[in-house]
């Protein structure tokens, strides 16, 4: 692995309604504007959006695909659009510098029209 090195893109199924409410089972958020259309629309959005925590763990997956979980030292993103319900983003990572056993990566999460809905970074153990 080396600067410059592009690791493997993800793209996600089309993220629908009935995973939105499994999601929001399972974690425990609730929150009606991932899984209620009045909700949604009373606060001005035309239907409702995925969870920003899942759509966090579906750009983790470009990293847990290609290193053991005990291999990540660290991974943050920044929230900078909404992923639509049906979105369809594409994950990816970038390797920006190996230096001292570790990879620092730039992350990415892009939906189809080329909107960018998270950045993020990471640092992995090379080995």
């Amino acid at each position: 692995m080396k600067a410059g090195d592009v690791l493997p893109a993800i793209t996600i199924d089309p993220i629908s309604r009935k995973t939105l409410a499994l999601y929001a089972g399972a974690s425990g958020d609730h929150n009606p504007m991932h899984i209620d259309l009045d909700e949604a629309r009373a606060f001005g959005f035309d239907d409702v959006f995925v969870h920003g925590m899942l759509s966090m763990a579906y750009l983790g997956r470009v990293l847990t695909d290609r290193f053991p979980q005990d291999r990540i030292r660290s991974f943050s993103v920044r929230f900078t659009s909404i992923t639509p319900v049906h979105g369809q983003p594409t994950c990816v990572a970038r390797v920006t510098e190996v230096a001292d056993g570790l990879a620092r990566l730039e992350l990415e999460s892009t939906l189809p029209d080329g909107t960018v809905t998270l950045r993020g970074t990471a640092v992995v153990a090379t080995e």
